[in-house]
């Protein structure tokens, strides 16, 4: 996948030099994606965005996220390019460090961009990786991802893209989203949570690993996990095992038209 956008480099103080215009572009996305998230987003998201505390008027500098995110996991944001390789994603993830780009999405793409800009990462993951189970599955999903072969990666990041991007959870009040992907996106963390049209199913590492999607379409499913806590506990079964078998017993034919791509 190609970007079309050029990100921004810090200056010599480690600061990104925002436009009034890009500060004016994250004001309309968190101001409107806040409301959005209030009675669909799980309740560990909400409880971490007020951990983060985002300013409302401003693209925050990575530095200032740092400052409070290391206080509660230890992680930290890394300035990235709009797309790295997977094994530079993925040892970033193995040393606590979450990748963010440095350009945000322009007016014209406020709904959806098929690039992951500052919004998505910032608000998207952000919040959560002040908790320890969350945060410790991104550590460990990376090191994991980094021991098997390359051309395996693309396999085993389905389960990433089902939990950390897509995932829905079971709390008292329904089923609830904590996907960083449907979380920054005004149209998918509605259609995740409420809309009739997708599959929601019991998440199942196996048939994680077996289910294909595409990247530029809303989910047609969604796999759901029975606590947050559970998240971590993925990692207890044994994931590589795991991954051969799902080769062996094939994809599951996709729910969606043959276009598109995964990442």
């Amino acid at each position: 996948m190609k970007t079309t956008y050029i990100s921004k480099q810090p200056n010599s103080q480690g600061l990104i030099d925002w436009t009034a215009d890009e500060n004016k572009t994250w004001n309309s996305l968190i101001t409107r994606q806040s409301e959005i998230v209030k009675t669909r987003a799980c309740p560990e998201f909400l409880e971490g965005l007020n951990r983060i505390g985002f300013s409302q008027d401003r693209v925050p500098q990575h530095s200032e996220i740092n400052k409070r995110l290391k206080d509660f996991s230890g992680w930290e944001v890394e300035v990235v390019p709009a797309l790295i390789p997977a094994k530079e994603f993925f040892t970033l993830l193995a040393n606590k460090k979450f990748p963010a780009a440095s350009f945000i999405r322009i007016p014209q793409e406020l709904d959806y961009i098929q690039e992951p800009d500052i919004f998505h990462e910032f608000y998207g993951h952000v919040p959560l990786l002040t908790f320890s189970e969350y945060a410790n599955f991104m550590e460990e999903f990376g090191k994991l991802a980094l021991s098997i072969s390359p051309k395996d990666r693309r396999r085993i990041f389905r389960i990433f893209w089902f939990t950390v991007e897509f995932g829905l959870l079971k709390t008292p009040k329904g089923i609830k989203a904590y996907g960083g992907g449907m979380l920054s996106s005004i149209h998918e963390t509605v259609y995740s949570v409420e809309s009739p049209l997708p599959q929601r199913v019991d998440f199942d590492p196996l048939s994680a690993l077996r289910t294909p999607y595409r990247i530029d379409i809303p989910q047609p499913l969604y796999y759901v996990l029975e606590n947050f806590t559970d998240l971590y506990k993925i990692l207890d079964t044994d994931l590589v095992d795991l991954l051969e078998e799902s080769k062996e017993l094939g994809d599951f034919k996709p729910l969606f038209e043959p276009a598109g791509e995964e990442l």
